[in-house]
């Protein structure tokens, strides 16, 4: 128990030095935003390439597929392409506009075969 006490005295030791040698303006910043909730020690985030989706396949792996099951379509470019990749990223990275993409397009998939429509 004493362990942990001496851990976050220390702990909060190097995080004022850290926050006293700072930019006047950072630390305003941080005064704003509250410096009981900053936390200059947390981990970095996984590097893009290599965090993973539900399927635990990284964003390069799901669009090889992707591509490659595409491969026989008349209609795909390099467009296309940087399209598919760029919705793939969105939603691995959980970016409400890529949702929002995805969302709208099974739903407008789902209507045209409820309309027997053929999708383009």
């Amino acid at each position: 128990m004493e362990n942990q006490t001496n851990k976050k005295a220390e702990e909060e030791k190097r995080k004022k030095f850290l926050f006293d040698s700072m930019s006047e303006k950072r630390q305003k910043y941080i005064l704003k935003k509250g410096y009981d909730k900053w936390d200059p020690f947390q981990e970095p985030k996984d590097p893009i390439d290599i965090r993973k989706d539900k399927t635990k396949r990284t964003s390069q792996m799901l669009i090889r597929e992707f591509l490659q099951s595409k491969a026989d379509n008349k209609d795909y470019n390099n467009s296309y392409a940087r399209g598919a990749f760029e919705i793939c990223l969105g939603i691995i990275n959980e970016e409400l506009q890529f949702q929002g993409m995805y969302d709208f397009s099974c739903w407008y998939q789902e209507l045209l075969k409820s309309e027997g429509i053929e999708s383009p």
